[in-house]
């Protein structure tokens, strides 16, 4: 007995799971998701197209459909025979579905408690995230990541929170992206929201100074990554304020290509020989001036003539007298 099926493609769907699309989508560039959107299309019918023939059916370049596929093997979405010929399509939901339940070692019972307790704490905790930030529709693979993450750097509940805010606000919320700045705040030695705010003060302060710096230097767009990082030095490290990074600034007139290493030559100077605010660097400024107007003062007395420059010597009346008579 043999089974056809006879179905009409009006009368068919694509299924494209969920994972897929609050996983993986958000990270890949359309051209790609059309991509895999038609294999999963053409596995269904178990067609095997040539890459040409996917880059004429999706209007796309041959050059680009590689690229998509190669993506996709990358991300574990796909897998390719040696050959190339064949393309398999991986179901992601078992792979999920690895991820979050994994083998349990033995423990304790007082261990195995701590561990139920903590547990409940933090799956309410990453629940709060799920409903801000996604929506209430977060990838269960989110939730084993959101945990590894408090055990690799030790954050509060506080600083998690914050760094999914920080993320969302700015760049959004991939992995790559809250890691990068995970990895950032953690070589800053924070833990807790006391050391977040101490760090949010201080990214403040080199944002400020940043801005000040573009504006003196007329510099359009924005600073480079080496730019940033010398920044952050004379602010975080040296503890220079505005007016004395500007002091800085100032010498630069004098300089025929000024440049953030000739004003880190400048600042690095000045805090190897101790100096810490602007008053301190005008103070040894003047005293370094001292002996060469003190100098420049004797070299002009040097140069005053001698007329009237002596006292005028007193004669009486004897003594034209008898200038007189000799005469």
């Amino acid at each position: 007995m043999v089974f056809e099926a006879n179905f009409s493609i009006l009368y068919s769907d694509t299924l494209v799971p969920d994972v897929f699309i609050s996983e993986y989508m958000p990270s890949l560039e359309s051209d790609f998701i059309k991509v895999y959107i038609y294999c999963l299309f053409l596995s269904k019918y178990k067609k095997k197209p040539s890459t040409e023939m996917i880059a004429k059916k999706l209007e796309l370049r041959t050059d680009r459909v590689k690229d998509a596929l190669m993506r996709l093997e990358d991300l574990g979405l796909i897998n390719r025979t040696a050959d190339g010929d064949t393309i398999i399509i991986n179901d992601i939901k078992e792979k999920e579905i690895k991820k979050v339940y994994r083998a349990k070692n033995t423990s304790t019972p007082e261990e195995a408690e701590l561990s139920v307790a903590r547990s409940k704490k933090r799956s309410k905790f990453i629940s709060s995230i799920n409903n801000a930030f996604f929506q209430g529709v977060m990838s269960p693979s989110w939730y084993t990541d959101i945990d590894a993450w408090f055990d690799k750097y030790g954050f509060e509940e506080d600083v998690m929170y914050a760094l999914f805010k920080h993320c969302y606000d700015h760049k959004g919320l991939s992995r790559q992206y809250i890691t990068k700045v995970a990895d950032n705040w953690y070589s800053k030695n924070i833990r807790n929201s006391f050391d977040l705010d101490k760090y949010s003060i201080e990214a403040q302060k080199i944002k400020d100074i940043r801005g000040m710096i573009m504006k003196k230097l007329r510099k359009p767009g924005s600073l480079t990554e080496y730019e940033d990082a010398y920044v952050e030095k004379w602010v975080s490290e040296y503890k220079f304020d505005a007016a004395m990074i500007e002091q800085a600034l100032r010498r630069t007139t004098s300089a025929h290509t000024p440049s953030f290493n000739y004003i880190n030559k400048i600042l690095t100077d000045w805090y190897e020989k101790g100096y810490k605010t602007k008053e301190d660097v005008l103070a040894a400024e003047s005293t370094a001036k001292a002996p060469k107007r003190a100098r420049s003062n004797a070299g002009k007395d040097a140069a005053i003539p001698q007329k009237g420059n002596f006292e005028q010597r007193k004669y009486d009346d004897d003594y034209f007298d008898k200038l007189y008579k000799e005469v």
